[in-house]
């Protein structure tokens, strides 16, 4: 989107119009003047100096010639050192996009040399209306609910969500449910947090022991387990907060808890 953004001849306030040559022709496999190299496996000097070779090459058809690379932060120091050269005086028809998940690993002489953007979780809001969007379009039957669960579970990352929309949607033709969800990506289900969260407020050790035990045998994850008994135990305040629904329990041994897990 970025390297089409740049070569856009007919900019709509920094949107791409998508119909002028440069963005068909950025849109299309065989375009040769946007390049992506993951750094993840070429990450040695002899790859970046291969690179620097061709970066005078001018681009083919678009405006600028754009390298993507990406997990840039994988790059050994000796392929920075390499890299830097260039960076310190680009060719002008030469645009690279460093991409990372891991900005503190990048050396502070790149990153002078570099403009940054810190990219934003996409809020739990709009990952439901988009995934509500596929499902409709792909005639998925799936409970709404189980679209906030998608987009709890994906931690801001539409391309997560998305996966997970097709994992649970490719495995039942019928209506998608919560328990069912939870069942597929072997989490507790709403039933289970229930009887659990009594069981813990009300110190019924015996029967939260075995419950445990059970889940244990069934291959749950606890680290996952722990985080949805958050979840659910802080909703639960915040109901009471917004909505004044009654708490089943007392609020200073729910905050407590929800400080321990």
């Amino acid at each position: 989107l970025f390297a089409k953004a740049i070569n856009c001849l007919e900019t709509e306030d920094g949107d791409v119009c998508g119909h002028c040559k440069n963005c068909l022709y950025s849109g299309q496999n065989e375009c040769m003047d946007i390049i992506e190299i993951d750094a993840a496996s070429n990450n040695g000097v002899d790859e970046i100096r291969e690179l620097r070779n061709k970066v005078n090459i001018l681009p083919s058809e678009l405006k600028y010639k754009v390298y993507i690379i990406d997990e840039v932060h994988m790059l050994t120091i000796g392929a920075f050192n390499a890299l830097l050269k260039t960076l310190e005086e680009p060719p002008e028809h030469i645009v690279f996009i460093l991409a990372t998940t891991d900005p503190q690993k990048i050396p502070v002489t790149i990153i002078s040399r570099c403009q940054v953007y810190n990219f934003k979780k996409i809020s739990e809001t709009d990952m439901i209306e988009r995934l509500f969007y596929i499902s409709q379009q792909e005639n998925i039957k799936i409970d709404k609910e189980v679209l906030k669960l998608i987009a709890e579970n994906s931690d801001g990352c539409v391309r997560d969500a998305i996966g997970l929309l097709d994992k649970v949607s490719s495995s039942r033709q019928e209506l998608i449910t919560t328990d069912y969800f939870l069942q597929m990506n072997g989490q507790a289900t709403i039933q289970q947090l229930k009887k659990i969260t009594n069981q813990i407020f009300n110190h019924h050790f015996n029967e939260l022991y075995e419950n445990l035990e059970a889940m244990d045998t069934e291959g749950k994850d606890f680290v996952e387990f722990a985080k949805q008994l958050m979840i659910f135990v802080k909703n639960k305040l915040v109901d009471c907060y917004l909505k004044n629904t009654t708490l089943e329990y007392d609020e200073q041994e729910m905050i407590d808890f929800i400080n321990l897990l």
